[in-house]
């Protein structure tokens, strides 16, 4: 007898060898058959979909869950158009605080208000409690004086990292803005966070996750570095995992700060790692280690992204690199000779350039050719790196939704002459090179139909179109969220097609995202949700359809 049985739906499978059905069978977790293959067959629970749209559960290649999970319990500055609203928004959220509680807000764009927060006033609006406000980007962050003086940056005591920025104000002083590493010199101050209050974020941010028709998503950074949030943050996973609140699959990132030299024998190959000799893929299928995250540069937001000719607007530089080309290029070889997939964040076409170089030397080394190393952002990419990741074999891991949500700045950045390099994916898929979808969430919104929707428009907040020869299908869309996004992560056999054999996960639809206007994709509404064929989202619904 089956578990549960769907009938009468519109199953569009991703497989090619059999890509539309009407009924579908599950047992222990995984589809057993389609259509003829179950219809003789009893069921625990027989499902009537009054015709809803099933396809597989979207994957989301690079978010920050536990980031996200925090947003949503923090001082929200994502909709300030100014920097009054912000020294509002502040104020009003210090006014319910204890005097020595920290005013910890998130996701401000200095675009959006023309200009960061100052530290003086951020002094006034929250009566000298220490303030830590996050950028939208991740890459830069504005605090308090409090906070500066803690970090020893007002009395000069501090050691700023190598790789970081701290703003000055006209008179020489810190404007309150840190930028890449510095950041590390606030986060310090309030690092490591307890297992347990990351456990909580996850579980808030996988409710919403659910909620989106998302069953897997990449967590792009863990354990170390200023994406780290404490150094036994995979803890939080299992933690969530225990208390039943994870309701997504989970594949983790590790940062690269985390690992340290091994002392294994020669033979095998294990410079660097974690200890016990665990590397990507270690865990099960709702949590597994995936690549080693590498940052080669920053942000095209923050103007610090490696470029091989410079920005065209405020900033008129080229961005920085975060380690020296032959320190990234150690790092990259190291990871991969060791056995990792690497992911190397790099936005910039210099970073892209230097992280191609990388992974061509490490191939020559210690010959891979089955590793599905990664290069996170390729926010920049020029026309003769494309056939480079082809060659290669490098995924590129874009963000289509920055387009309309930042997309007018980064055109600003580039200029006209560059622009339709910006966050590619036509010009991937014509090379045979997969482009999964990914948000890079809380710095874009995650919802997997509101990326596919920019995939195929390609459309900026101020009505541009950047890349148009860029743009895809709804159906490409639709297979960078399931298909490519499995495969990319090492799951295909698991999952990302509706083919026996595979994970029942799988999301309920009213409607194909081909077959609405481009204009309405982000709106379908997702009307359930199932992992391992069990309903995590829609319950209420699915109940109502039980035969």
């Amino acid at each position: 007898m089956l578990d549960v049985k769907l009938v009468n739906a519109r199953i569009f499978t991703l497989d090619d060898a059999r890509p539309i059905a009407h009924s579908l069978g599950i047992l222990g977790g995984r589809i057993v058959g389609l259509d003829d293959d179950i219809d003789a067959l009893a069921a625990g629970a027989t499902i009537d979909c009054g015709q809803a749209v099933v396809v597989p559960g979207f994957s989301d290649s690079h978010n920050h869950m536990a980031w996200f999970g925090q947003t949503l319990s923090e001082l929200n500055l994502s909709e300030c158009q100014t920097l009054e609203q912000l020294y509002a928004a502040v104020a009003d959220f210090a006014a319910a605080l204890s005097d020595d509680d920290w005013v910890i807000g998130s996701g401000y764009d200095d675009t959006a208000m023309n200009g960061h927060p100052n530290r003086h006033e951020l002094d006034r609006a929250a009566g000298g409690r220490p303030v830590w406000l996050k950028h939208r980007s991740g890459h830069m962050c504005t605090v308090s004086s409090e906070v500066l003086d803690r970090a020893g940056l007002l009395d000069g005591s501090a050691t700023i990292p190598a790789d970081g920025i701290v703003d000055l104000d006209d008179d020489g002083t810190p404007s309150g803005l840190l930028q890449e590493q510095a950041q590390t010199m606030a986060s310090a101050l309030v690092l490591p966070f307890a297992v347990s209050e990351l456990a909580d974020a996850i579980g808030r941010a996988s409710r919403v996750y659910a909620s989106e028709g998302l069953v897997h998503v990449t967590e792009a950074g863990i354990g170390a570095g200023w994406i780290g949030r404490s150094p036994v943050e995979l803890a939080a996973y299992r933690s969530a995992r225990e208390r039943g609140t994870l309701k997504t699959r989970v594949q983790l990132m590790v940062a690269h700060d985390a690992l340290h030299p091994l002392s294994a024998h020669s033979d095998d190959r294990m410079p660097i790692g974690l200890d016990l000799g665990i590397t990507t893929g270690f865990g099960d299928d709702w949590i597994r280690l995936g690549a080693m995250k590498i940052f080669v540069d920053g942000s095209l937001i923050g103007r610090t992204a490696a470029m091989s000719e410079p920005f065209c607007d405020r900033a008129h530089n080229s961005g920085t690199l975060q380690m020296s080309v032959e320190q990234t290029s150690d790092a990259i070889v190291q990871a991969h000779t060791s056995g990792w997939t690497v992911a190397a964040h790099a936005i910039g076409d210099r970073a892209v350039e230097v992280a191609l170089n990388a992974f061509e030397t490490a191939q020559e080394i210690h010959p891979r050719p089955t590793a599905r190393h990664r290069i996170e952002h390729a926010g920049i990419v020029r026309p003769e790196q494309v056939a480079r990741f082809r060659d290669l074999g490098i995924t590129p891991v874009p963000q289509a939704r920055f387009l309309l949500e930042v997309g007018d700045t980064m055109a600003e950045a580039v200029g006209p002459a560059r622009e339709d390099w910006i966050y590619r994916h036509r010009s991937f898929l014509t090379q045979g090179v997969r482009v999964p979808g990914s948000s890079d969430r809380p710095v874009a919104k995650g919802a997997p139909l509101l990326g596919m929707q920019s995939m195929v428009q390609r459309a900026s907040a101020a009505g541009l179109t950047i890349g148009a020869d860029e743009r895809v299908s709804a159906e490409q869309a639709l297979r960078a969220y399931t298909t490519d996004a499995a495969w990319v992560a090492g799951d295909e056999a698991h999952r990302g097609t509706l083919t026996p054999g595979k994970l029942a996960d799988f999301v309920l639809l009213a409607e194909h995202p081909a077959e609405v206007d481009p204009n309405e994709i982000g709106q379908i509404a997702v009307l359930a949700t199932f992992i391992a064929g069990e309903c995590v989202h829609g319950e209420d619904f699915m109940d109502s359809l039980r035969c």
